[in-house]
């Protein structure tokens, strides 16, 4: 049971954490509509690849972590400022904006996969965020640090990138035969860190 609270965990994750358009599902819908869907894909497997030792990386970081309590909660303290921060500016601030796939992606016909791996590597996000993932759920116990945990959650995280940059390359291949969405994916992100701020302050006051 454990082992599948890992797993979900790590999907569910990784799948919400590709959701916000960005660098890399923009440039895999980008590559998808240039170059057709499979190339789309190869350069997901690339950007999954990166993504597994990032998460990998993350995971041991965070297990060191979890057994220092001293140090997780004064973290926990600083996500929480830092989550209704971002969460205020996408619902308040940000403008409304129709994110248009980005029209500079490179066209040349370098292995999708290894522009995948290098493209995922200048985005160093993943690493803070699997280690705020990990460290508040096992404060709940439903997270664990063993080691088959750990690969459970590493794999799984694959698997939920890889499904939402699919999404992507499905999802804007159909965007433009029916023309600009209507969704506000600010709305989308301040949702989702408002659903984090709200678990991170439920931890802080339980261990209060």
């Amino acid at each position: 049971m454990s082992l599948l609270l890992n797993f979900c965990i790590g999907y569910i994750a990784a799948l919400i954490g590709v959701i916000p358009p960005g660098l890399l599902n923009m440039s895999a819908a980008k590559i998808s509509m240039k170059e057709g869907r499979k190339k789309g894909l190869l350069f997901s497997v690339g950007v999954c690849i990166t993504v597994f030792i990032q998460t990998f990386l993350a995971l041991v970081f965070a297990r060191y972590l979890d057994m220092h309590p001293e140090i997780v909660g004064l973290l926990q303290q600083v996500a929480l400022g830092i989550f209704i921060c971002i969460t205020i500016y996408f619902f308040f601030i940000a403008k409304d904006t129709r994110r248009q796939v980005p029209k500079d992606v490179n066209k040349s016909t370098t292995n999708r996969i290894f522009s995948g791996i290098l493209l995922a590597a200048l985005n160093v996000l993943p690493l803070p965020y699997w280690v705020y993932i990990s460290i508040t759920f096992a404060g709940f116990g439903w997270f664990k640090f063993t080691q088959p945990h750990l690969w459970i959650a590493v794999i799984a995280s694959v698997f939920g990138t890889f499904t939402m940059l699919a999404i992507y390359v499905q999802f804007f291949k159909r965007k433009e035969e029916r023309g600009p969405s209507k969704w506000n994916m600010n709305y989308i992100i301040g949702a989702i860190t408002a659903i984090i701020s709200v678990i991170t302050a439920f931890k802080i006051f339980q261990d209060v």
